[in-house]
């Protein structure tokens, strides 16, 4: 398609993307029917890293950074920043200077599907971020690409203005017209979660608690005091 910038993208509400970011990536995986993940190589540069914004997808050339600068004019405060490449890279497109940038206009957080550099000093400003690769292999400024348009990321479809919730666990993909229901939805889990916890800290069973000894008849599991 021809390089595209678009300027206004819908967002979800605020408080949806707090509580979609407080339930946590697992959560909100579990809560969307096991949907929206994104494959497990992307990692947080440090361990302590958490996020939840509207994304601003980019693609880039591979080993080309200038899309991401184009980007940063259209970022809003509480924005996560979503990167791909239109063939595979390991480059190092983001570094501390457009982390200082991203954070001026009132980015939230980093997730690309290529490589990052001067983690050093993107960890002491504790600017999240979730990468494939940490090198120092330069890019440079060349070619167009496009901005706010869909994206598939580390094996998801994002879609400017969808919710990206990143911690330890990975980056999970929320659509935002789905987001106020997945936040529902996580909610209740998490209070179902905390009953279920309370039972196994009692000692017991998962098998009997969940009902699974049926499913261990069903599948012709045998019980035996001694193998002969």
């Amino acid at each position: 398609m021809k390089p595209t910038i678009i300027r206004t993208i819908p967002r979800a509400d605020a408080e949806t993307i707090r509580t979609l970011g407080d339930l946590g990536v697992a959560t909100v995986h579990e809560a969307q029917g096991r949907t929206g993940l994104m494959r497990p190589y992307l990692r947080p540069i440090y361990a302590a890293a958490r996020v939840a914004g509207s994304a601003i997808t980019v693609s880039c050339q591979a080993g080309d950074n200038l899309m991401i600068h184009a980007s940063l004019e259209l970022c809003r405060d509480g924005d996560v920043l979503v990167v791909t490449t239109t063939a595979e890279s390991t480059d190092g497109m983001f570094g501390e200077l457009l982390a200082v940038s991203s954070r001026a206009r009132g980015v939230v957080g980093l997730v690309i599907d290529a490589g990052v550099r001067d983690v050093t000093d993107i960890t002491a400003m504790s600017f999240p971020v979730w990468a494939k690769a940490i090198s120092a292999q330069g890019t440079v400024k060349a070619t167009a690409g496009s901005v706010n348009i869909p994206v598939v990321c580390a094996g998801a479809i994002v879609r400017a203005g969808d919710v990206i919730v990143g911690d330890a666990d990975g980056v999970v993909v929320v659509p935002r017209a789905a987001a106020a229901e997945v936040a529902r939805l996580g909610t209740e889990r998490v209070a179902k979660e905390q009953k279920s916890r309370e039972r196994l800290r009692q000692g017991e069973l998962g098998l009997d608690m969940y009902g699974w000894r049926a499913k261990l008849a069903e599948l012709g599991v045998r019980y035996v005091d001694e193998e002969q």
